[in-house]
């Protein structure tokens, strides 16, 4: 199984290609996979959506989902 993760703003920062993981089953076992691998993530504020919707708890994963790291938005 094979799940995308495209970030935005600052946090282009951190991640500087878009990730392509494998053998992630929910959206918990990303968090801890990105904050294994990216430190900076643990103190950086961020919305998650998986297949362009937001999500507020631990959501399961399929195949070829497209994860999003949203971080604060402002406007202007």
């Amino acid at each position: 199984m094979k799940i995308s993760v495209i970030v935005f703003g600052q946090l282009a920062d951190l991640i500087t290609e878009n990730l392509v993981l494998e053998n992630i089953a929910d959206t918990d076992s990303l968090m801890e996979t990105l904050y294994n691998t990216y430190p900076a993530f643990r103190e950086s504020k961020f919305m998650i959506a998986v297949n362009k919707k937001l999500i507020t708890v631990n959501t399961l994963l399929a195949d070829k989902s497209t994860i999003a790291l949203l971080p604060p938005f402002s406007g202007g």
